[in-house]
C-alpha cells in the first residue's frame, strides 16, 4: 500500500523518467472497471513507465496529497502521466482505458514503447 513517504520517492523517480499514477475507488462501478482493465494491460502488455496504483478510500491521504501537488481536481477512477514534476496528461471516469494510457505514454514519452 503506497503512504506519502513512498509518494514522495515516486515523485522523485519522476524527476529523471515517467510515473504514472492511477487512483480508483473499489465501491464505484466505473472506477472497477478501469482497475481492471489497467490490470489486464499491465498483465497483457506491460507499460514501458512504473504504475503507482492509490486505492482512494483505504489511502484517502495520498490521494489528498495528489491534488494538492498537481492541483488537479481529485476524480475516480483517475490517472495521471507524471514527467519532470508535471502532469503531462490525465483522464478520469470513462477516459480510464488501456487504450487512453497506451495512447498517452506513447504520444508524451518518446522513449516509451508502450
Amino acid at each position: 500500500m503506497l503512504n506519502l513517504a513512498d509518494l514522495d520517492a515516486a515523485l522523485a523517480r519522476a524527476k529523471g523518467e515517467a510515473i504514472l499514477i492511477f487512483k480508483h475507488s473499489p465501491t464505484c462501478g466505473v472506477s472497477a472497471q478501469a482497475h481492471e482493465e489497467i490490470g489486464d494491460l499491465l498483465a497483457n502488455a506491460p507499460l514501458a513507465v512504473p504504475v503507482y496504483v492509490i486505492s482512494v478510500r483505504l489511502q484517502r491521504e495520498v490521494s489528498e496529497a495528489v491534488t494538492r501537488r498537481f492541483g488537479i481536481r481529485h476524480e475516480s477512477p483517475q490517472v495521471l502521466l507524471v514527467h519532470d514534476g508535471a502532469v503531462l496528461w490525465h483522464a478520469s471516469h470513462f477516459r480510464v482505458s488501456a487504450a487512453e494510457i497506451q495512447t498517452a505514454v506513447r504520444r508524451l514519452i518518446p522513449f516509451a514503447s508502450a
